[in-house]
Formats: C-alpha cells, sequence, structure tokens
C-alpha cells in the first residue's frame, strides 16, 4: 500500500533522528540537504522530491544503514512499492538508480572514488563495486539515469554537519503537487 504524503513526513519525524549511518548528519538532515542542493540547481519539482525521498528506505529498513554492517540493506528498492501509487517515475527511478549511478561515477570520474567518504566507499563495496565498461554503457542508456547522477552528486554533497536545512514540513507544499501529478495523470489514463 502506498504511502500518503502525510505518512512519508511522520516517518522523517519519527525515524529521521537517526544518524545517517557514520556521517555527521541525521537521515532527515541529510535529505534535506539533498533536496535544497537539488532546488539550488535548478532541477525540477520531481528531482527535488527525488532528491528529499532517496534515501527513505533507510527508515524503512529493519536495521539502520551503518558503517560497521556488511550486508547492503538494498535502501534503493525498498520504498519503491511504498512510493508507487503516489509518485510517478520522474521521482522512484532516480531514486532507484542513485546507486547505480554511484557505481557508474566510480566508473567514468577517476577522481570520484577518492570524493567519497568512508561510509559511501564501505557501502559501494557491498552494492557491487564500480561498474565495469558494458555495465556503464548498460546505465547511461536508461531512462532518468542523468537525473540519477544528478542526484547522486546532490547526495555526495548533502552530508554537511550543521548546515541550516528547512524542516522536512517545508518540503509538503513541494510532495503534494508531484503527489497530484500522479493522480491526475492517473486519472486522465483511466478516462
Amino acid at each position: 500500500m502506498p504511502l500518503s504524503v502525510d505518512e512519508i513526513l511522520e516517518l522523517y519525524e519519527r525515524r529521521g533522528a537517526r544518524s545517517y549511518g557514520s556521517e555527521a548528519v541525521s537521515q532527515t538532515g541529510h535529505a534535506l540537504q539533498c533536496a535544497m542542493l537539488a532546488a539550488e540547481g535548478g532541477a525540477s519539482a520531481e528531482l527535488i522530491a527525488a532528491s528529499f525521498l532517496h534515501d527513505i528506505g533507510h527508515l524503512l529498513a529493519e536495521l539502520p544503514h551503518a558503517l560497521e554492517r556488511e550486508a547492503d540493506d538494498v535502501h534503493q528498492y525498498l520504498p519503491i512499492p511504498f512510493l508507487r501509487g503516489t509518485f510517478a517515475d520522474a521521482v522512484l527511478e532516480p531514486i532507484r538508480l542513485h546507486v547505480d549511478a554511484k557505481r557508474y561515477l566510480c566508473r567514468v570520474d577517476s577522481g570520484y572514488w577518492e570524493s567519497l567518504s568512508p561510509a559511501s566507499k564501505h557501502s559501494l563495496e557491498l552494492q557491487g563495486g564500480s561498474y565495469d565498461a558494458i555495465s556503464a554503457d548498460r546505465f547511461l542508456v536508461r531512462r532518468f539515469a542523468w537525473d540519477a547522477i544528478r542526484l547522486r552528486r546532490w547526495d555526495d554533497l548533502a552530508k554537511q554537519a550543521g548546515r541550516v536545512v528547512p524542516r522536512p514540513r517545508d518540503f509538503e507544499p513541494l510532495l503534494r503537487s508531484v503527489a497530484c501529478r500522479k493522480i491526475e495523470h492517473s486519472l486522465l489514463l483511466t478516462h
């Protein structure tokens, strides 16, 4: 059953104070920083929403994201059933592909690996490591791959301790507008 916008915001209020793995920010702080960077980067409303929601799988997971864990929590796939029905693919696919974008960037950007935090390096290894040339080419032709790459870049920058961020509820109008577009689009298809 899809989560409503209210349920999503309540999830951030209930579980978002958890630390974001071994990073210096909380889950909510990371989500808000990422969404702010997307907005500052001129992203569409859908990509800003995806940036806010990209790690919500960590909030839904049984075990919180942690550097010492030796298992991938597949946080990029976990939220899709909870968000499908509320949001369109323009929101869902960058979320689903943001880990693949990290694997892609490790392949094509020689300095990317060094720019990753220790936690991101650790999770990358659990997620399969850098893509080979064929996998990188396959990734790049996927719909929403470029949005996922942009999201990934913001994700990597959204870990600054003490950065002033808005409240999750400040993104409520944006989330509702994107969710409404999904509902309106669905209604058009059924008539």
